[in-house]
């Protein structure tokens, strides 16, 4: 058991929460570089699970860091963007083909020009999106924050100062997450056909973008919360726990998001520390970073 500092309906009190028989441990290797990446302080997020669930839903799958983490013996996870989840999906029915892919890009961008060989990779994405070209722009692209253009989803990125990790880093990647997903199923559709299918003793843990602003760094995909909120509210009545992650700093750019979260939809809120914003380095140019940390609101239907 694990005693937390948790506000309700903006009242604080201590509460245990039971993370299970041990504590998730971290999980540091990424496949995937994904804006809102939570990599470092997944486990952080598992350890407020219940301690015992059913099928395990994530359906804004993004890099999967959660996924990966927890390595669920059932699993669904979701995305609206397709080239994405034609990853996740080729992860689980091909990885050597995943490593090939990779590899191939690899050696083509490697081999002369850096800058050059990603603009081309990029065209050719832009040209017919695809997870091919995804993956390697995901990897490679200046400071791991993917744009996707708003007026027709063309991703405007240019190429990142350190070089992307090597064929060999990246096949042992493949091996790794292909174990620790090998229970999940990966589908391409909205969040709503997704959690309908959900059932009672079953969680879903959304990573939705930060606000419904920001559709440029999440494949110019239109997002509603409003329309998460209803979704999460029918699970809530068939049984189903659900934690939702929500900038904690309320804060995007100079837009304030200032949410209004339904009454009664959650009870509890955990804050969490996410560390230095990788949105906020891209922005800033390598500037000082000392003032601009991210907290991520955890709200739970439990």
């Amino acid at each position: 058991m694990k005693a937390v500092q948790l506000k309700l309906l903006n009242h604080e009190y201590q509460v245990s929460i039971s993370s299970g028989d041990s504590e998730i441990k971290p999980f540091k290797l990424q496949l995937l570089k994904w804006i809102g990446n939570k990599q470092r302080f997944s486990h952080e997020i598992i350890n407020y699970f219940p301690k015992k669930f059913n099928t395990y839903y994530e359906p804004f799958v993004g890099s999967g860091a959660v996924l990966g983490t927890l390595s669920p013996k059932k699993a669904v996870a979701s995305d609206a963007l397709k080239p994405l989840i034609d990853i996740w999906q080729t992860l689980a029915k091909e990885p050597e083909l995943l490593k090939k892919w990779y590899q191939e890009r690899w050696k083509m961008v490697m081999s002369g020009d850096k800058k050059q060989g990603y603009e081309r990779v990029k065209e050719s994405y832009n040209n017919k999106p695809n997870g091919a070209d995804l993956l390697f722009i995901s990897r490679s692209c200046y400071g791991g924050v993917i744009r996707f253009r708003k007026s027709d989803g063309f991703i405007s990125t240019p190429c990142g100062v350190h070089n992307p990790v090597s064929p060999d880093s990246f096949n042992n990647r493949v091996d790794v997450w292909h174990k620790r997903t090998k229970n999940t199923d990966f589908f391409h559709g909205d969040f709503e056909q997704i959690m309908k299918n959900t059932d009672k003793g079953d969680i879903v843990y959304c990573d939705p973008p930060y606000s419904e602003t920001q559709s440029i760094l999440y494949g110019a995909q239109s997002f509603s919360l409003s329309r998460l909120f209803i979704s999460i509210e029918e699970c809530k009545k068939r049984g189903v726990y659900v934690i939702l992650s929500i900038d904690g700093t309320k804060k995007s750019g100079d837009l304030i998001c200032n949410i209004p979260i339904p009454k009664g939809l959650f009870q509890n809120e955990i804050i969490v520390n996410c560390g230095r914003s990788m949105l906020k380095r891209f922005q800033m140019e390598g500037q000082t970073l000392e003032n601009e940390v991210v907290k991520d609101r955890l709200l739970l239907t439990y």
